[in-house]
This record gives C-alpha cells, structure tokens and sequence, in this order.
C-alpha cells in the first residue's frame, strides 16, 4: 500500500496564505476606503424652464448616483440633471445625496422652491391632503359619526391614520370641481406598521353625494374604486413605509391604472371608503392628490 506523503513545505506556505488572507479587512476606515464619495459636495443648481417645470443640477460628478427628494420626504434615485413637474403651488423642499459604492452616503444638500400657482391641468383638486393642522383636517368629512368608536380617522402631525374592528367602517370625504372630458387620477402616500387583516381601504369618486351613516361606492358598486388596499385582492397584508397606494396597493382589474373621467363639468366627490375585521394599528394616509391627466 503507498501511503501519501504532503511537502511540509507547502502546508506551511498554504497556512500563511490563508492567515494573511483572513486579515484582510473587508473595507478599510477612513479616506480612500473606495466606498464613500471622496467629495462631499452634493451641492446643487435649480433653474426654472417653464411655468411649474425646474431643472435641477448636480455641481459635480465625483460620486456613483444621485438620489433626489422632490418636497414628498423620500429620497429616490435620479439623474444628476434632473426635470422635474411641480403642479401644485406652495414651497417645496427638495434634496439631494450623493452616493457611494454600497449605497453610502457621502453628502446632502437642499434648497427651497417656491411654485406661484396650480398647473391648470395637473394641479391637485384636494385640500387639506397633507392634515399639517386643524384647518387642513376641517376640509374633510366623516359620513359616520361613529358612537361606538371602532371605525376612527386620528389626525396626526401630517397625517391621518384609520382604525377600524369588528367589520365596522367609515366614509372620508370631500368635493372637488371636475371639468367634462377630462381625465382624472388619484394617488396617495400610505404606511402601515403592521400590516391589516380582513380590511380594505379605498379611494371612490362620483357625483353622487355621500350621505351619513351610509357606505359609498361613488356611482357605481363597491367594484369602482380607483385606489384600493384590499387584502382579498391580495395587498395590505404585509407592513408597508411610505409608499405610495398607487405602488403597493391592488389594481383594480375593471381600471388598472385608476382613471376617473369626468362626464360633466361641476362638483364631485373623492372619498376614503374603509373599514375591517383587524386593522391592527391601521392604515395612515398623507400627500393625498387627486389631479388631471390630460
């Protein structure tokens, strides 16, 4: 029988090779680590095209991408010359990061955006969508009053949150003017931090004025709405941060893609139909918008 003999030798040089190996750091601190930006600037320009459109451009171009907030509170990625569609009038706040290999961030900046007016077209039919205080809140109203307090809208700072149990539900709405002909989309931030049960939570728009201590379907059936967390459709099940309802909630088969158009010009109403067997802590909306899409 032969029997294998190793060359020392080489055992000794495969055992340094493996121990000079495992030093090796998998990044090295400090300057130069190849992972964060080696400048900081994440400075950057704004100049205005035309009415409601900005351009927005990166001083320089010493990093891997670029993410951008356009005044919505989310970082997203973007190009370092950037067009951007601001419809609605107010002051926006706009960011931006630079960032490095990994995703780290080397830098940010901001600068402020003040738009003069609505785009005639696009420019949001809501008021009070982003619930920043008791004036925004007051353009909004509950179709139940609710005595037994199981299907509640809560006002936060920025926000509006919906809990409901034992199947119970509410009506959240409000008028808004529509132009015949026109096409009309409707969108929303939304987060919940658990995730719901046995719930839904959608977005309807009719003529048809909602009436108290009714549930709504616009003017159709409970199969028209535009916008829906609905977790026989298969959403809403899951936490969700700070998205939008247009991203992470279901498509309604009979309109994907959420269009209400208006048959004739004058008043309509958008309204927040919800409720459930377990909404856990619930449902918070903001940044509501309901505008045109042609």
């Amino acid at each position: 029988m032969k029997t294998k003999i190793f060359n020392n030798k080489f055992l000794i040089a495969l055992s340094l090779a493996i121990g000079t190996s495992s030093c090796v750091p998998d990044t090295i601190d400090g300057d130069g680590n190849g992972l964060t930006p080696t400048n900081s600037d994440a400075s950057f320009t704004v100049t205005k095209t035309s009415e409601n459109r900005y351009r927005l451009t990166a001083s320089n171009n010493n990093y891997i991408s670029s993410k951008w907030d356009i005044g919505i509170g989310t970082f997203s990625p973007g190009p370092n010359v950037y067009d951007i569609f601001l419809p609605d009038e107010g002051t926006y706040d706009i960011g931006h990061q630079i960032i490095g290999q990994g995703g780290i961030v080397g830098g940010t900046s901001t600068q402020k955006i003040t738009v003069e007016k609505n785009d005639p077209k696009a420019g949001n039919l809501i008021k009070g969508g982003k619930f920043t205080d008791a004036t925004d809140v007051a353009k909004w109203t509950l179709a139940f009053p609710n005595p037994s307090n199981t299907a509640l809208w809560s006002w936060g700072a920025g926000s509006a949150t919906f809990t409901s149990s034992g199947w119970n539900r509410n009506v959240m709405y409000q008028a808004v003017e529509v132009v015949e002909g026109t096409k009309y989309q409707a969108d929303a931030i939304v987060s919940s931090k658990t995730g719901v049960s046995d719930s839904w939570f959608e977005i309807y728009v009719g003529y048809k004025k909602p009436t108290a201590n009714e549930d709504y379907t616009g003017d159709g059936t409970d199969s028209s709405w535009l916008r829906g967390i609905n977790t026989w459709a298969g959403s809403g099940k899951e936490p969700f941060t700070k998205a939008k309802i247009s991203v992470v909630g279901s498509k309604n088969s009979n309109n994907p893609d959420g269009y209400f158009t208006a048959t004739k010009t004058g008043t309509a109403y958008f309204a927040i139909r919800s409720g459930g067997n377990d909404m856990k802590d619930g449902i918070t909306i903001t940044s509501i918008e309901f505008r045109g899409v042609n």
